[in-house]
């Protein structure tokens, strides 16, 4: 498969803190990769460069064979990278399908044709979009009263309607409970599946990792300390000392009460 996303050499520092230290990694077309590590090991700050939203001071960032490294958010975007965030960001006051349509809109480059007219523009498209992720029945209802979780599919169709061909997931389950999160990132799956979508997502939550990602990176204090398979990952010492000091992720999994 072809390589979507190639990082070689990242690196960032605040003040004395490195914050990302000498990261390479390739994502390949239709690939779920995980990136873990505990809080603070740099996970937010390698997003925040491969999108723009921070200056690396060293190493490059290409998108399908493109240097993308400094380019503005935007323009990033517009090449095809998609992104959600830890806490959702949509309008209260509007519906779902307002929400969805709203990014339909910016896609399209109609921003400037809004009034009055919006509410009719790509609603039919955004109907699809919201089936896709399971939120059709829920189109016109208003985002204020939406359960946390529909919060969350919500946020993935406004991010899948750019039709990117990269999407970054920091942290998609965060809040969450048990079931929810196996039912979102089952949905991710199969909508990766479909697209040939490529897919790189932070998380927390081990049984969510293990369950869905092709892959694993494992990152703490801003370095790489392992990279490959679910199962290379689950036996790595390195990464059970991170984790558990010394204990095994098998048996984390074992005694877990997720559902």
């Amino acid at each position: 498969m072809s390589t979507v996303l190639s990082v070689r050499g990242l690196s960032k520092s605040f003040g004395g803190i490195r914050a990302v230290d000498d990261v390479s990694f390739d994502l390949a077309q239709g690939e779920l990769l995980a990136l873990i590590g505990p809080n603070g090991a740099g996970k937010s700050t390698c997003f925040n460069m491969m999108t723009g939203h921070l200056k690396p001071d060293g190493g490059t960032v290409s998108l399908n064979g493109t240097p993308i490294t400094g380019l503005k958010p935007r323009r990033i975007w517009r090449l095809g990278v998609g992104r959600t965030f830890q806490i959702t960001a949509t309008y209260a006051s509007m519906t779902v399908v307002e929400n969805v349509q709203m990014a339909l809109i910016s896609h399209h480059r109609r921003v400037f044709a809004l009034r009055p007219y919006a509410h009719r523009l790509y609603r039919d498209e955004a109907l699809e979009l919201l089936d896709l992720v399971g939120m059709a029945a829920q189109a016109d209802r208003a985002c204020a009263v939406l359960a946390y979780g529909d919060l969350k599919r919500l946020e993935l169709a406004i991010a899948l309607a750019h039709a990117p061909g990269l999407l970054l997931m920091d942290e998609p389950t965060a809040g969450m409970a048990p079931g929810e999160r196996a039912a979102l990132m089952q949905l991710v799956a199969d909508i990766v599946a479909q697209r040939q979508l490529s897919v790189l997502f932070t998380e927390h939550d081990m049984d969510t990792v293990f369950a869905h990602a092709h892959r694993v990176m494992v990152l703490n204090r801003g370095r790489l300390i392992a990279k490959g398979p679910v199962a290379h990952i689950r036996a790595d010492p390195e990464v059970q000392q991170v984790y558990l000091g010394g204990g095994t992720l098998f048996n984390a999994l074992d005694t877990s009460t997720d559902a």
